[in-house]
């Protein structure tokens, strides 16, 4: 069965991005982007949202380091409103609801997926358990005054089993693990009921 990964790059305080900050935060380093260059996953099929995708699109048309390995992979849109057809190659525009896609696509399907960005899709997918594999690069900075994005705001409770793990250029940690969303905290009346049930 294709799996879905969800993939994310972190400050140390769980934000995506932040204010004036370079992309990644200016610390990419060889090793990161040579891991990039590796195409880790080239052969899943990256899912987005619309607001993700504008933006890597625009990057990518710019020429931001770490963004021309994305030009080859098979990309798709989720968007519930109108908007331009893609113009970044090998990217169609679905407007279904994107669990029932990803849900779909993983019982009839062949090819595996993977995220970039896109915080409310992820948050979708993971609360709806599709979630193999949750990937999240964490850089070695804090923004907590100019940091916009934070990526687990809203998230369910999750257990997370490490799989893997390493270090970029000495300062940025990969680590990846199996999820499990929990109904409540651990040994709590609402988890056991799940587990039960």
């Amino acid at each position: 069965m294709p799996e879905l990964l969800v993939d994310f790059i972190t400050s140390l305080d769980g934000y995506g991005a932040a204010q004036g900050w370079p992309g990644w935060w200016g610390l990419e380093g060889p090793e990161y982007l040579a891991w990039l260059s590796g195409q880790p996953e080239g052969d899943y099929t990256v899912l987005m949202g619309a607001n993700t995708y504008r933006l890597m699109s625009e990057l990518a048309a710019q020429g931001e380091p770490g963004t021309d390995v994305l030009a080859d992979f098979s990309k798709i849109v989720f968007s519930s409103t109108p908007m331009e057809p893609p113009t970044w190659a090998n990217t169609r525009l679905v407007s279904e609801d994107p669990v029932e896609f990803v849900r779909e696509a993983k019982r009839t399907g062949d090819t595996s997926m993977r995220t970039i960005g896109s915080l409310i899709l992820c948050r979708a997918l993971l609360e709806a358990g599709l979630v193999d594999r949750f990937r999240v690069v964490v850089f070695p900075v804090i923004t907590g005054s100019t940091g916009r994005d934070r990526i687990y705001d809203g998230y369910p409770d999750v257990a997370l089993d490490l799989i893997s793990s390493r270090t970029f250029d000495g300062r940025s940690q990969l680590l990846e693990y199996v999820p499990t969303v929990l109904a409540g905290p651990p040994g709590s009346t609402a988890e056991k009921g799940r587990r039960e049930g």
